[in-house]
């Protein structure tokens, strides 16, 4: 399929901002919760599709949840522990750039987590997600998918761009080589916590820009009416004759001319 170029992905997407934006007065009106996991292959665009979202929402009532590897402290507690701190109260959107699902991802492929630990996760995942969507939580989960070859292509981007090398870490390159130890981590999860309360989405994102917009087009699709009708705003004429008229002209202390 012929790659989306940037004006058409542009005109595609202001829509669907704007169907965000009157989400967000749903969700604060009517005091809703919701949840939506980001996972996928290293290099999908998890990050570009979360920013799709949040870029016209307040982010005091959109938070982005990227947790860094757990501390001594945290990796002692109930696994699924760190990650209850951070999901929504009423009228607030969580987005989770990586969840709790890097145990059954990251954690297994590299080491970092046993089987039986894994095992376990496998077995509690649902259960723990069945209480969120019992207690009222709008859960979403989307897997990014992204083939071995574009993948290398972005992993070779990352290396050139220097604004983009921070996103290249000791774990992607690790990972270079474990595309199909990913694989089949990713199979297993999908088979053990697929469920009908909270069901997995798997997305092409090999196309970035048309990712994001099917990404969107879904999330919006699965949600009830969220018509709210903006808030009225008063927008009297300020009292008095204008500051120009008063203090003069204000002019700044200084200007790049770079």
């Amino acid at each position: 399929m012929k790659k989306l170029k940037r004006e058409e992905y542009e005109k595609a997407l202001e829509p669907m901002q704007e169907e965000l934006a009157a989400l967000a007065r749903w969700v604060r009106h009517g005091g809703r919760r919701i949840v939506v996991l980001f996972e996928g292959r290293d290099t999908a665009g998890k990050g570009g599709a979360i920013d799709a979202i949040r870029e016209h929402v307040n982010p005091r009532q959109c938070r982005v949840v990227a947790l860094p590897s757990p501390t001594g402290r945290e990796s002692t507690q109930w696994y699924f522990q760190r990650y209850v701190a951070h999901l929504p109260a009423a009228g607030e959107i969580a987005l989770f750039d990586r969840s709790w699902y890097n145990r059954a991802g990251v954690e297994q492929v590299m080491g970092f987590a046993s089987a039986a630990q894994v095992k376990a996760f496998l077995q509690q995942a649902p259960m723990f997600e069945q209480m969120l969507v019992d207690d009222g939580i709008m859960l979403f989960k989307y897997w990014l998918c992204c083939d071995q070859e574009r993948q290398e292509e972005r992993f070779a981007e990352r290396l050139e761009d220097p604004l983009k090398r921070w996103k290249l870490s000791p774990i992607d390159l690790a990972a270079r080589a474990r595309y199909a130890d990913y694989t089949r981590a990713r199979e297993t999860m999908l088979k053990a916590t697929h469920t009908g309360f909270a069901p997995w989405t798997l997305v092409d994102f090999n196309d970035q820009k048309r990712g994001r917009l099917t990404l969107l087009r879904d999330f919006l699709d699965r949600l009830p009416d969220t018509r709210v009708p903006p808030d009225k705003v008063e927008f009297a004429p300020l009292p008095g004759k204008p500051l120009k008229e008063r203090y003069g002209v204000l002019k700044p202390i200084a200007t790049y001319h770079g």
